[in-house]
């Protein structure tokens, strides 16, 4: 594989040189589109212009975020234009409660040609395992979280992957931060795509103002379980992550699993001794991002554009986003906490039983196990 050789299934390309490190330091859930890795191409390589179409796409979702950020500011003190940021910034607050209401969703968007090249760089693919009524509303909970949660905006916020055909009459509404949120133009952009802020008050909304057929996708855990993201792993955080059991049985909501195996594979996440300064660092830049912006911090690489060389792609590994059976949820208005634990339990042999059926058949040994923190 270039200058590395090519690498067995399984096998982690070498990490880049410490140089590399310092010159990107990357924050990977800012927009949700923050490509950023530095690494060596997997066996498979994907065509060139999947590779350059990969790139354009998250420049596109990066520049919404980061123009504006930098634009507004700029045009209000320095520029005649100040009336622009003007009507931008009026805009946000009008319609500040607009993405906690279902937002504005547009098929047209939804099912741009872009999306299927994306799909195609990993490649990503969706498998169905059982019905979903559109007479019951849903919150499809997935794990593992990954750096950056390629199979769910590709399976969820887009139809590359079929999600309308696969699931007739089931619109999906995939949760991320809610500062995404506050960045005028951005905002619109992942509104139409069907995505919503991860908050109760957006989750409830759509489970019980909006009729049924709907399905709100959250990643249960988090950036936290971020951290946790590293080739052949194969652990989640789900333990103390109980709320949205809570909020299915609040709005009568039945819980599906659902797990992406290939996520935490696209990605090479670093870590540093314990007890270095640079461990020290890593471990208060994270904490302190996690309390107040709800970000999680890592340092990640993965590959270039070309074979064999360092860049600002991932790894393009096939992703699957198999999603099961639906766990039927009793209507309770206040559910107590040993209910909650009760079908919190409930979820996780779900959720077990579903990652032992397939895991084999999407490149994972059959002694491997699901490991539950």
């Amino acid at each position: 594989m270039g200058a590395f050789g090519r690498l067995e299934t399984g096998q982690r390309p070498p990490s880049p040189p410490a140089s590399v490190y310092r010159a990107f330091p990357a924050l990977p859930e800012l927009v949700d589109a923050s490509f950023v890795c530095i690494c060596t191409p997997y066996a498979r390589e994907s065509s060139s212009s999947d590779r350059v179409l990969f790139v354009s796409a998250g420049k596109g979702v990066a520049n919404q975020g980061t123009i504006p950020i930098i634009l507004i500011p700029y045009f209000l003190v320095f520029t005649k234009f100040w009336l622009v940021s003007v009507f931008a910034l009026a805009w946000l607050f009008y319609d500040w409660n607009t993405p906690s209401q279902g937002g504005r969703r547009s098929d047209w968007i939804r099912n741009w040609t872009l999306w299927k090249y994306f799909r195609n760089y990993f490649p990503v693919k969706l498998v169905k395992t059982h019905d979903l009524s559109p007479k019951r509303n849903y919150i499809i909970a997935n794990h593992p979280h990954g750096i950056v949660s390629y199979g769910i905006f590709v399976n969820f916020a887009t139809e590359a992957t079929g999600f309308a055909q696969l699931f007739p009459d089931i619109t999906p509404y995939v949760g991320t931060l809610e500062v995404t949120f506050w960045i005028p133009i951005l905002r619109e952009y992942v509104m139409s795509m069907g995505v919503c802020p991860v908050s109760e008050l957006s989750l409830k909304y759509l489970l019980t103002q909006r009729g049924s057929g709907n399905a709100v996708v959250v990643v249960v855990g988090g950036a936290a379980e971020a951290l946790l993201c590293r080739p052949g792993a194969s652990t989640i955080l789900l333990k103390p992550r109980k709320g949205f059991v809570r909020l299915a049985l609040e709005t009568g909501s039945y819980l599906v699993p659902s797990y992406s195996f290939g996520e935490n594979e696209v990605l090479n996440q670093e870590s540093f001794a314990e007890g270095s300064w640079k461990s020290f660092f890593l471990k208060i830049l994270q904490k302190a991002l996690k309390k107040f912006m709800g970000l999680t911090f890592c340092i990640f690489h993965g590959r270039g554009l070309t074979k064999g060389s360092w860049g600002f792609l991932p790894f393009n590994r096939p992703i699957t986003t198999v999603v099961g059976e639906p766990l039927p949820i009793p209507k309770i208005e206040k559910p107590t906490k040993e209910t909650v634990d009760k079908y919190h339990a409930l979820y996780i042999s779900a959720l077990r039983k579903l990652f032992d059926q397939h895991k084999t058949q999407y490149g994972l040994s059959e002694t491997q196990e699901l490991t539950i923190i």
